[in-house]
């Protein structure tokens, strides 16, 4: 085994019952064959995250949280060093800065047989489904680490995790350069979808009914931006802009980010013959939609879920866009503020785009923790 030095007990943020976080010492893990210790730097919080803290998920209790997470390689089985196992550089070192990938897929259901692990029957994800990286140090199969680029903040490289699935919605929408594209939501997944549509050389317009996040939108290089009213979207002159845009065809690709069943009736309904809906958000709530609407107008309506192995090339993405994008972190709490940065997760006045969780740079007790 070779390490920087390793501390004999980590701390992890254990989810007890509905909102309630306890801070637990363990040991701390130890490198094996295959695996790498990962010191922590930074989680980021998504709305999954919230569920599961409100126990409102598919999630059994207690669980440790984080599956959007990034850090420093603390410790490697000696055979990993010089084995170039994950690395198209020769081999991982301790030091390294690296991103995890959450997702586990079996490799064996129908889906994974036609190479759409994404969707796996028997899927599972750090910090949803098993144990996740809002820890101190964890071990992580040297398979779901990648390397995070040299000029990119470590403080972001845990977003390449939302960006993977933007990424996979834009990519299941088939996304062509010139065609004019509608995302729904500008949540983080929507706001990145945008950044990525526009690097594929697309038209994009972004709705949303919070102006403040449509300001970011467009500052993140939107072409134009519509404030959603309930019940009256698209008004008369926003469905005007898009027929002038479109030649009265209506956008070619709707990628729908807000879960909200009307959202994607509204898309159905304004989206182009021949073209195709995109839903990326998820809910319970039921969609209704009468059976003229698909056949007759022959679109497609697609469903997109995490990302079919996408970190690498969402790393490159906020590399290359990480002046623009770090307006999405929003907030900042040290690790040992789990209980303020969930309260502000699901304040609807927070103005939250995403949380960062910031770890100290040597694990330390709760207690004595402190920012890095």
């Amino acid at each position: 085994m070779t390490s920087t030095t390793p501390a004999t007990m980590a701390t992890a943020a254990v989810t007890t019952s509905r909102r309630a976080i306890e801070y637990r010492s363990i040991a701390a893990p130890m490198p094996s064959p295959g695996m790498a210790v990962i010191r922590m730097a930074s989680v980021t919080l998504c709305g999954t995250d919230a569920h599961i803290w409100d126990d409102d998920y598919a999630t059994e209790l207690p669980i440790i949280q984080g599956h959007e997470a990034a850090g420093t390689i603390a410790a490697l089985d000696a055979s990993d060093m010089t084995s170039g196992v994950g690395s198209a550089s020769g081999g991982w070192a301790v030091g390294d800065r690296v991103a995890i990938s959450p997702m586990f897929y079996c490799g064996q259901c129908h889906a994974c047989s036609i190479g759409r692990v994404n969707a796996c029957r028997h899927m599972s994800v750090y910090g949803c489904y098993e144990d996740g990286s809002l820890v101190t140090e964890q071990a992580v199969p040297l398979e779901k680490l990648y390397r995070v680029p040299d000029g990119l903040e470590l403080s972001l490289a845990p977003m390449s995790e939302p960006a993977s699935i933007a990424m996979q919605a834009v990519n299941r929408g088939r996304a062509q350069a010139g065609e004019a594209v509608l995302v729904s939501g500008a949540g983080p997944i929507g706001l990145l979808a945008a950044v990525y549509l526009k690097e594929l050389g697309c038209d994009v317009t972004v709705s949303d009914m919070n102006p403040s996040r449509l300001a970011l939108a467009a500052a993140l290089g939107a072409d134009r931006t519509f404030t959603v009213t309930p019940g009256e979207f698209p008004t008369a002159a926003q469905r005007t802009e898009l027929d002038q845009l479109t030649r009265g065809d209506g956008p070619s690709l709707i990628i729908d980010a807000t879960g909200a069943p009307a959202s994607v009736a509204t898309g159905v309904d304004l989206v182009a013959t021949a073209g195709r809906v995109v839903c990326v958000g998820i809910s319970d709530a039921e969609l209704r939609l009468t059976l003229r609407a698909l056949p007759v107008k022959e679109i497609d309506l697609l469903g997109s879920r995490n990302s079919q192995n996408l970190i690498g090339e969402a790393l490159e993405l906020l590399d290359r866009h990480q002046d623009s994008i770090g307006a999405l972190l929003t907030h900042r709490f040290a690790f040992t503020e789990l209980d303020a940065a969930f309260t502000t997760l699901v304040d609807p006045t927070a103005g939250v785009g995403k949380i960062a969780i910031d770890f100290p740079e040597r694990p330390e007790s709760p207690e004595g923790a402190s920012r890095p």
